[in-house]
């Protein structure tokens, strides 16, 4: 089927209370298995890039890529720009025939954050492209974007009802205790905030930074109003261990499908695992 908006798919998971995953690509096997993993599990699933991906593959071959798995597959597939930080990129990704964008001005005041989501949204919309907006700092490294801890700011539950408002986005990824890249230790998600900040949108909510929060952990969040949840270090750490173990056994190997084949499969079965902790199985 044809790619479709990443708010419809995010619509029906809030209803249905599990959540959708979010997997970055950066190539070609990355691609293959976030949908054959889709597939096996009958899942709808987002496949998001961001800057550094398009810089690494190019934003022609990623769009291509996630397109043509789209129209093969039989699961619905969204493709989603993660982390996008000004105007122009996002319309790079429009004209490219992604379905969702994220505009992230967290780093922003509120009121220039509200200013740049809404010049955003008005661009897009009609177009049946979804947004996605970011209050809050959530700490950690993203290709581009990088907040220390100290930095790190949990979202505030008046802003987000604020901003919503004020931006009518389609979904809000909040900060509350998630970090971008590999923990170096186990985070301690700020539930009563999430629950409160539940209370006063009503649109889908997003977790970033989500590789590496205990299983038990993202099962709570989604209860309490989760419905996107992103991926990406685990992917990475998938992919590249599998890849090392073959180096590690055939050193000689010159082959790239025999390194890039396991990786993939291996990249493959740890979304599936994902797609079924986030209660999306059979969702499709």
């Amino acid at each position: 089927m044809s790619l479709v908006s990443m708010a419809e798919i995010l619509r029906d998971a809030q209803k249905g209370g599990y959540a959708i995953g979010a997997f970055n690509c950066n190539n070609m096997e990355i691609v293959q298995a976030i949908v054959a993993a889709a597939e096996a599990e009958k899942s709808p699933v987002i496949v998001q890039a961001s800057q550094g991906a398009m810089r690494y593959a190019g934003i022609e071959y990623i769009a291509a890529m996630t397109c043509l798995a789209a129209e093969k597959a039989s699961v619905p597939v969204a493709l989603h720009l993660d982390h996008g930080t000004s105007f122009a990129q996002v319309m790079n990704c429009v004209r490219n025939n992604f379905t969702s964008v994220m505009i992230d001005g967290s780093q922003l005041s509120l009121e220039d954050n509200i200013a740049l989501t809404k010049k955003v949204v008005e661009a897009v919309r009609p177009l049946g492209i979804s947004v996605e907006a970011e209050l809050g700092k959530i700490g950690g490294t993203e290709d581009d974007i990088s907040v220390s801890a100290e930095d790190a700011l949990f979202t505030d539950p008046n802003e987000a009802e604020i901003f919503v408002r004020e931006t009518q986005v389609d979904a809000l990824a909040v900060a509350i205790g998630t970090a971008h890249g590999q923990y170096k230790g186990v985070p301690k998600l700020d539930f009563d905030r999430l629950e409160e900040i539940r209370k006063r949108v009503d649109i889908p909510i997003v977790l970033h930074g989500s590789s590496g929060v205990p299983d038990e952990d993202i099962r709570k969040a989604i209860s309490l109003g989760v419905s996107k949840v992103n991926i990406d270090t685990n992917i990475r750490e998938a992919f590249m261990n599998a890849a090392r173990k073959v180096i590690a056994e055939h050193p000689n190997e010159i082959d790239p499908r025999k390194i890039l084949g396991p990786a993939r499969e291996a990249t493959t079965e740890i979304i599936r695992e994902k797609i079924r902790l986030f209660g999306s199985s059979g969702k499709a």
